[in-house]
């Protein structure tokens, strides 16, 4: 990856990170059967439903949604689709990856 794309992603991935809710929601999703309570779906494959994100983090729907999107594109989270309910789970990959990005940025 060119290192102008990879100052970027980190970017990215930094302003996803530096608002505080945003933060504590991908800590609650590093274990999210400690977090967030049974669903009609797997957490471990589907990942957790934006409404119960919403109400673990006390904002409204639109702000949990908006919340979710700047993660997403930030590809901190994946997104699975399930009838109108969307699930969310952090990408592991791209964690793992960003001490190496951080590493050659700098």
């Amino acid at each position: 990856m060119p290192a102008e794309t990879r100052s970027d992603a980190l970017l990215e991935v930094f302003k996803a990170l530096s608002n505080p809710t945003r933060l504590a929601i991908m800590g609650w999703l590093r274990d999210p059967t400690a977090h967030f309570e049974s669903q009609p779906y797997s957490i471990e494959e589907a990942g957790v439903c934006v409404k119960q994100i919403q109400e673990k983090a006390g904002v409204s729907q639109s702000t949990a949604s908006q919340f979710m999107v700047v993660l997403q594109r930030a590809g901190l989270v994946e997104s699975t689709r399930i009838g109108q309910w969307t699930y969310y789970r952090r990408n592991e990959d791209l964690i793992s990856r960003l001490p190496d990005l951080l590493d050659a940025s700098v």
